[in-house]
């Protein structure tokens, strides 16, 4: 408990000390509202217009959500499909490698040509983007299975299914939590190129008129909203990490502050 409050304490005074900075710097060399503005000028654009940001951000939340989900739900099967064959983690993996190469912006357009210009295109954009780390470490995860107990199920004729949900999947847990940690990022990623490409609502296109109009408060103040969420929701996925492995090492290491040797 002290070493969360020590950490808490840790990361609030380095984010006063940057705020001061900040607005000291703006302060002390007269830097124009357009190309910085201080953070004071900022925090009165939120507060003045909160229920406008909270409307965009609720959409952005939504898209982010669901791209996530969708990868989550795709990406383990795909990984557990992979490592059930190796004709699929020759060509369907490889597949995956070249699509994750290529740039999303490049292919946000092509969603929305396909499906609308809705909150459809921001889904399928997040969903493409985060599928990768979850399918990447999942594959870990389930090849990373203690081969003896594997082979000791076998001699005692469990199944497939049976290896894979007893022996398999908690073994791949610590992978598939770390995998979705980064996908929950690169979601809300996907999610905001999707808003940049198209559509009226959310957080990009709340940056995207503001940039247009020169309102460097307006994107900031949209920036900090999309820092304040992205934090919240690694922390959310975090949070179901500890409620589900509270039995593997590196939670109870966590819970007691302490380091293995």
């Amino acid at each position: 408990m002290f070493a969360r409050y020590e950490h808490f304490l840790s990361v609030s005074g380095m984010l006063v000390g940057i705020v001061i900075l900040w607005e000291g710097a703006t302060r002390l060399f007269a830097i124009e509202s357009f190309i910085l503005p201080p953070p004071t000028v900022v925090m009165v654009e939120l507060w003045s217009r909160h229920s406008f940001y909270l409307h965009h951000a609720g959409f952005t939340l939504a898209t982010t959500a669901a791209g996530f989900a969708l990868a989550l739900v795709f990406g383990i099967a795909l990984a557990v499909a992979i490592v059930h064959s190796r004709f699929l983690e020759r060509t369907l993996y490889t597949l995956l490698v070249a699509l994750n190469s290529i740039p999303k912006v490049a292919l946000a357009p092509l969603f929305v040509i396909w499906l609308g210009t809705d909150a459809t295109p921001k889904i399928a954009v997040a969903l493409m983007i985060a599928i990768f780390p979850i399918v990447i470490d999942t594959v870990l995860g389930l090849k990373s299975a203690d081969l003896d107990q594997i082979d000791l199920a076998r001699s005692a004729r469990a199944g497939k299914t049976l290896i894979l949900w007893k022996i398999r999947f908690p073994s791949a847990m610590p992978s598939i939590f770390a995998g979705a940690k980064v996908a929950i990022s690169f979601a809300l990623v996907g999610a905001i190129v999707g808003e940049f490409v198209a559509g009226n609502t959310g957080l990009g296109h709340v940056i995207l008129t503001a940039q247009g109009l020169f309102d460097t408060p307006s994107v900031f103040a949209a920036i900090i909203a999309l820092g304040v969420m992205g934090t919240l929701l690694f922390y959310a996925v975090h949070a179901v990490e500890k409620r589900l492995m509270f039995w593997h090492v590196s939670q109870r290491l966590a819970s007691t502050g302490t380091m293995p040797v």
